[in-house]
Formats: structure tokens, sequence, C-alpha cells
């Protein structure tokens, strides 16, 4: 599900900035923020999927699911709605192991990535 290719392109961070006026500082806070809480979400998931607790695996995926389109990573956001479905459905449940894998996977990309926007915005202060 995540698009391997977008994971060496900047972030596309449009969204960003609509939302905070093309602040660079809010901009900035904002990565900051995501990059704190979002291990926390996922560990949370992690937890769920390893406790095979589906309820809260799919409550976590949906809270999760849109922090990623902030950061223009819709295919990440992707992922995690098919995690949630899959768990509210109880289908596909053997594949959750590797579903989990794959976002871990990508969040370490994707952090890669926020310290490169954010050394961007850096220059605009």
């Amino acid at each position: 599900m995540i698009n391997t290719e977008k994971n060496n392109s900047p972030l596309d961070l449009s969204y960003l900035s609509d939302m905070s006026g093309d602040s660079a500082e809010f901009m900035i806070e904002m990565i900051d923020m995501f990059k704190v809480q979002t291990p926390l979400y996922v560990t949370d998931l992690e937890q769920a999927i390893l406790a095979e607790d589906w309820a809260k695996t799919s409550g976590f995926a949906h809270k999760i699911k849109p922090t990623f389109s902030y950061v223009g990573r819709e295919d990440a956001r992707a992922l995690l709605q098919q995690i949630e479905n899959n768990a509210k459905e109880l289908k596909d449940l053997e594949a959750m192991p590797a579903a989990l894998k794959e976002l871990n996977d990508f969040v370490l990309v994707l952090y890669r990535q926020l310290d490169e926007a954010k050394v961007e915005l850096e220059k605009k202060l």
C-alpha cells in the first residue's frame, strides 16, 4: 500500500501550508508534534494488533489515519484505512502483522522526509 516512489521525494506539505497561512514556524511546530505523537499512536496500534484486540486496532488506526494526510502521504492514510476496515470487519486478520510492519518501516522513512522538510522550512525563518 505504501507508494515507495514517494519515499525519495519531498513531502507535499500543501495541506499544512494552507492550514497555516504558509507560516513556516507553524509548519515546523506541526512537524515536531507529528514526530512526538506518531510513535505513541503507532505503539498503541501495535499493542492492539499483538493482543488481537480488533476493536482497539480499528479505533487506533482511525485515530492515526488523518495525520498522514497533513504531511501529504495519502498512501499511508490508505494503509491505515485498510487496517481499520479489516479490524472492524474481522477480515484478513492474518495480514495484520505484515501491515503493521509496512507501517513501521514507512514511519522511519517519513521521519527522514519530515526532517528534510523542516530544514527547508527553517531556511524561510
